[in-house]
């Protein structure tokens, strides 16, 4: 029998070949210019089918890759993927402020079920990425100075491993996996669901701020002196966008280069507009958004693009910031630069991301005091040669300020020889590696640089 045919008998979700119908709707995701080419993709509606994957491929001696959203990097051209977007179970308890959440999931969907009971998750920026790929990274939110990476709010896993085991993970059962899936991304099995602790939150002070391109200079460098002087209950990025001139952006932003300054505050809305104050101070606002706000509405901080695109991005972790690097930063990003990057941000960390859980966890990039942030022009004439040569020059010019550690989250999908190196120290590495081959000897679930 062969492997779609085993699919087919022992899963109930769609089992697709490449000259099948929905073959590559099933594979699209946010990035467009994700390229998915596998031998077999199984849209997963269960554990059990989870399970049934797993068991084939091992047969067939066959790679398995996962994929949620598709806001990911990697591109699978081998094996068998399995899709999570079937799994959108969502399930509240107010009592123990927890929330079980499946893994088709996205931050949207878990934000607003919450919501209902005065909860909130600790999330990302953007409303559209899946949860369970965001918190095997760690993840770094809106709120993370104050609540830390959202992976620590992770409470147990459900997965099956690459030895076909259905088990569940946490601080008293298989402490080892979840020491290794609360920040080490990969390679251990499909995750098909997650129980995470939620926080009592109904509003809080945030939004973002404009400011047009003559501000830009002097909004950078004040943000960054700014940050310094920050609580961790306060938690900001800095992002220079250059907009095209297309209809459905609004027309005081159409077209233009602008520096928004976002901001999210734990605590009185009338203490929140006095720390924001040396910012709307900095330059002459173009639009102001920021203001009390329904927790519900974290998304909206940020206001990162919902809809499926060509992408480019890069990303790393700074150490601490000066003016230097603010003349090296405008220098070669500033309003007056020519550069095909749409959008490009300082993200102030520390606070609550610094320390690590109790037990412990793989998370990578704890102590990087800002991360920076680039997005491509969406076209994909410059994806192979010119927007690699920007961004590592780019990259290159502040590599004085650059830290040990990266996150895995803002890797490339190891594009960069030594980027997934960068993003662990070795020993954190090399027990991620033993942890990969107790759960998946046969590495059914490869991860990392071929």
């Amino acid at each position: 029998m062969s492997l779609i045919e085993q699919l087919r008998q022992n899963v109930t979700g769609p089992v697709l070949a490449p000259d099948d119908d929905g073959f590559a709707a099933e594979l699209a995701g946010f990035r467009l210019n994700a390229d998915h080419s596998p031998e077999v993709v199984v849209g997963i509606t269960s554990t059990s089918d989870a399970a049934a994957v797993v068991a084939a491929a091992a047969v067939a001696g066959t790679p398995i890759h996962v994929l949620a959203t598709g806001h990911g990097p990697l591109q699978v051209t081998e094996g068998v993927v399995i899709t999570t977007s079937r799994l959108k179970g969502i399930s509240i308890d107010p009592v123990a402020k927890t929330a079980h959440i499946e893994a088709g999931c996205r931050w949207g969907e878990v934000v607003a079920a919450a919501a209902e009971h005065g909860l909130a998750p600790i999330t990302g920026a953007s409303a559209t990425v899946g949860c369970v790929g965001m918190l095997l990274g760690g993840g770094f939110g809106p709120l993370a100075r104050t609540y830390g990476v959202a992976s620590d709010w992770v409470r147990g896993f459900e997965l099956v491993t690459g030895a076909g085991d259905v088990v569940t993970a946490n601080t008293k059962e298989h402490p080892d996996l979840f020491w290794a899936l609360r920040g080490g991304k990969g390679g251990f099995g499909v995750v098909t669901s997650v129980d995470v602790e939620l926080v009592e939150l109904s509003t809080l002070y945030g939004g973002s701020v404009f400011f047009d391109a003559p501000e830009i200079d002097s909004v950078v460098r004040a943000w960054i002196d700014w940050t310094k002087t920050l609580p961790e209950a306060a938690t900001t990025s800095a992002v220079i966008l250059r907009l095209p001139p297309l209809p459905f952006i609004p027309e005081p932003l159409r077209g233009k280069t602008v520096v928004s300054v976002r901001f999210a505050y734990v605590g009185d809305a009338a203490e929140g507009e006095k720390l924001f104050a040396p910012i709307r101070s900095a330059g002459a606002v173009l639009i102001d958004l920021l203001g009390e706000m329904p927790a519900a509405n974290i998304a909206q901080i940020h206001n990162d693009p919902t809809e499926p695109t060509q992408s480019f991005d890069r990303g790393i972790l700074l150490d601490e910031l000066d003016a230097e690097f603010a003349d090296t930063f405008l220098g070669a990003i500033g309003p007056d630069q020519q550069v095909p990057l749409v959008a490009v941000e300082l993200r102030h960390l520390g606070g609550a991301v610094s320390r690590d859980v109790p037990e412990g966890s793989a998370v990578s990039g704890r102590n990087g005091a800002y991360s920076f942030f680039m997005v491509g022009a969406p076209d994909p004439s410059l994806f192979e040669t010119v927007l690699p040569a920007v961004a590592g020059q780019i990259l290159g010019s502040v590599q004085k300020w650059t830290s040990a550690e990266n996150a895995i989250n803002l890797a490339d999908g190891f594009a960069i020889p030594g980027s997934y190196e960068a993003c662990w120290p070795a020993e954190t590495r090399a027990r991620l590696d033993e942890v990969r081959a107790t759960y998946d000897p046969q590495r059914r679930f490869p991860y990392g640089p071929a």
